[in-house]
């Protein structure tokens, strides 16, 4: 695959429908592209990062490993605020940028140029803010804390870093738990005054815009997705939609059609790739997958193809989502991380084997992390393939067909996995309640302690006899080399 070849001064994005199974809301096959870039063909995935780079790889793997053409990128990772220099300048707005990185973003994050960049404020997943947004800000969390984000401050971000595609902030809560009537409404107005501010302010004609789509009810929302599709879509201002929940679509087929032809970037976090599937047919084209880097983390190989493997005596019932690496029965195995019927060819399964990597995991070398999440992106890339060339070839029966099997051959849920997760930095995890374990087991504990390295092991239970044995101990040492002499 090549670059797109469209000149500098032709439209920055491109989004052409391959085939689609029905009018609305419905699976189809796409091709997004802009210029100097690779076209993503659709649906597919986006790739992940945190501070700019997908999780355990180098910019230089990533161009050579990964078949990801884009990349999530929050600017949350990017604008930590020391309490001593409050106003200092961020290092990223003062990138260079070079004929190879022509922009601060691919510059500063040293991205292949190839590769499609998205921008929004939060990450992904996002840590709750406690103190909430207001009227004119959102709280992102930093390195060094959270901080509020105006929207002011952000469209400046988004101008400076001319991110190919840019996500306009939105009024969320980032928690589980579903706004009450009264927030909603909040959360739509809030969202609707931004996004009239954000075109108003944005003046790069080379940043395509995909507006938010929250995840309440369209009831609720209706007045700013109207606003979307009569304002902003016919001057072409309105690049894509950012859905939150891919359920609304439905809701926009009936109510604002004219929207419906536009790429759909899915910020739905699907746990598993069933979810995926579902969302596909409802006409999600681009995902963000928080669980691919996480279930890496958890020393996982993915282990599932689309469409599925036929039967044989090999599989006698579900067959897992994913293989634990880190299971003492891959100690001596020699077979390639997945199984063969998926005929992964990826970097880590043509030259090393399960043995190597359970080594690695219990060793905690970050090779072993950097394997799996190569190996981990190209079996969610060859999924995606397949997908594809079931809606081209096949159409809507075969898409359900290839779907209704996959639930059959494929558990509904990947593994726990037992290996230990890599460390984890305080601005990626934060503790939202008493009572919560700890990611890792300490590396260090009381001398005598439990196992579990807490400290509150034997030493306490004996009531201090071990402090006083090994204090004894050190007094007779003593005695005896003072006689010695």
């Amino acid at each position: 695959m090549t670059v797109d070849n469209q000149d500098s001064g032709s439209p920055a994005m491109r989004f052409e429908i391959l085939k689609a199974l029905k009018d609305g809301a419905a699976a189809r096959v796409g091709r997004l592209a802009f210029a100097g870039r690779l076209p993503i063909d659709t649906p597919n995935f986006i790739a992940i990062t945190s501070r700019g780079a997908v999780p355990h790889i180098t910019p230089d793997n990533a161009e050579k490993h990964l078949k990801t053409t884009g990349a999530y990128m929050a600017l949350e990772d990017f604008i930590e605020r020391p309490q001593q220099y409050l106003k200092r300048t961020p290092p990223i707005y003062q990138a260079s940028t070079t004929p190879k990185h022509p922009t601060r973003l691919h510059s500063f994050t040293a991205t292949p140029p190839s590769v499609t960049t998205i921008l929004s404020a939060r990450r992904l997943p996002a840590v709750p803010a406690p103190m909430g947004n207001t009227t004119n800000a959102v709280s992102v969390f930093t390195s060094t804390g959270f901080q509020s984000l105006t929207t002011t401050e952000y469209h400046s971000a988004v101008e400076a870093l001319r991110p190919d595609i840019a996500i306009p902030l939105a009024d969320l809560t980032h928690t589980t738990t579903t706004p009450n009537s009264k927030r909603a409404l909040r959360m739509a107005e809030r969202t609707d005054e931004w996004t009239v501010e954000w075109f108003s302010a944005l003046s790069n004609s080379n940043v395509s815009t995909f507006a938010p789509v929250l995840p309440i009810p369209y009831s609720i929302q209706w007045e700013y997705i109207s606003r979307l599709a009569e304002d902003y879509l016919p001057t072409g201002q309105l690049a894509g939609l950012a859905l939150y929940d891919a359920d609304v679509l439905p809701d926009l087929e009936s109510h604002s059609p004219s929207l419906l032809p536009l790429p759909r970037l899915a910020f739905t976090n699907p746990p598993t790739p069933h979810h995926i599937l579902r969302q596909i047919s409802l006409g999600i084209d681009l995902f963000t997958l928080p669980f691919l880097n996480q279930i890496s983390d958890a020393g996982l190989a993915l282990s599932f193809t689309f469409p599925a493997p036929p039967d044989s005596k090999d599989m006698p019932g579900p067959q897992p989502l994913a293989i634990d690496l880190s299971h003492p029965t891959h100690a001596t195995s020699l077979l390639p991380l997945s199984p063969t019927t998926t005929n992964c060819a990826c970097y880590a399964c043509t030259s090393h084997h399960r043995a190597y990597i359970h080594h690695l995991l219990h060793a905690r070398e970050m090779l072993g992390w950097t394997l799996l999440q190569i190996h981990n992106h190209a079996v969610i890339s060859s999924f995606f393939a397949g997908v594809r060339a079931t809606i081209a070839e096949g159409g809507a029966d075969a898409l359900e067909q290839a779907t209704k099997r996959f639930a059959t051959v494929y558990e509904a849920d990947f593994p726990e996995g037992m290996a230990e997760r890599p460390r984890a930095r305080g601005y990626q995890f934060k503790s939202v309640g008493g009572g919560e374990g700890k990611r890792n087991k300490p590396a260090w504990g009381k001398l005598g302690g439990n196992e579990d390295g807490n400290g509150e092991g034997k030493t306490e239970e004996r009531g201090g006899e071990e402090e006083d044995g090994i204090v004894k101990a050190v007094e007779e040492m003593a005695v005896e080399e003072k006689e010695g002499r």
